[in-house]
Parts: C-alpha cells; sequence; structure tokens
C-alpha cells in the first residue's frame, strides 16, 4: 500500500499526516471545506474563538453525517420492500 505523508492546516495548526495515497486527495478537500467552514462562522456568526469555529463544524459536519446515513437506510429499506415485491411476482407467476 502507498502511504504518503502529507500536512494538513486546520485552524491555524499544522497536522502532519501519513495517509493511504487513494485517501490523500479526499483528506485535502476535506481540510479546505474544514477551513472554509471556519472561515465563514467567524465572518456570518461572530466566532472569534477558534474552538468555538470548530465546535460548529464538527456539528454541522455531524449533522451531514447522519442525514446522509438516514437518507441510506430509508433507500435500503425502499429497495429490500420493492425487491421482496418483485420476488413475491416471480413466486407468484410461476404457479
Amino acid at each position: 500500500m502507498d502511504v504518503r505523508r502529507i500536512t494538513i492546516n486546520i485552524a491555524g495548526r499544522i497536522y502532519p499526516l501519513n495517509v493511504p495515497a487513494a485517501e490523500e486527495e479526499t483528506l485535502r478537500k476535506v481540510g479546505k471545506q474544514i477551513e472554509n467552514m471556519i472561515k465563514d462562522f467567524e465572518q456570518n456568526f461572530d466566532v472569534r474563538d477558534k474552538q468555538d469555529a470548530l465546535a460548529m463544524c464538527a456539528l454541522k459536519l455531524g449533522t451531514n453525517a447522519e442525514m446522509v446515513s438516514l437518507a441510506n437506510e430509508k433507500n435500503i429499506k425502499s429497495a429490500s420492500e420493492r425487491l421482496a415485491n418483485i420476488n413475491q411476482m416471480l413466486g407468484d407467476s410461476g404457479k
């Protein structure tokens, strides 16, 4: 596995990371997203403390992740129900 050493700057701190090459682009993108969120919170919500901005980022990203998870569960349930209906119709047609 190809591992790369990268640095990510979040809230003025440098974080050196060893990451799989396949994840490098994603980590850099997320780091930039967090930086942009911090700037947005500082500008639009009068947040001056980096800790508060990071907490708000964590809350927003956690909420987004939970919403995606719930949507995925709903989609899986819907697909399972449709497959069960198709199976039932196929079983009924074979009689």
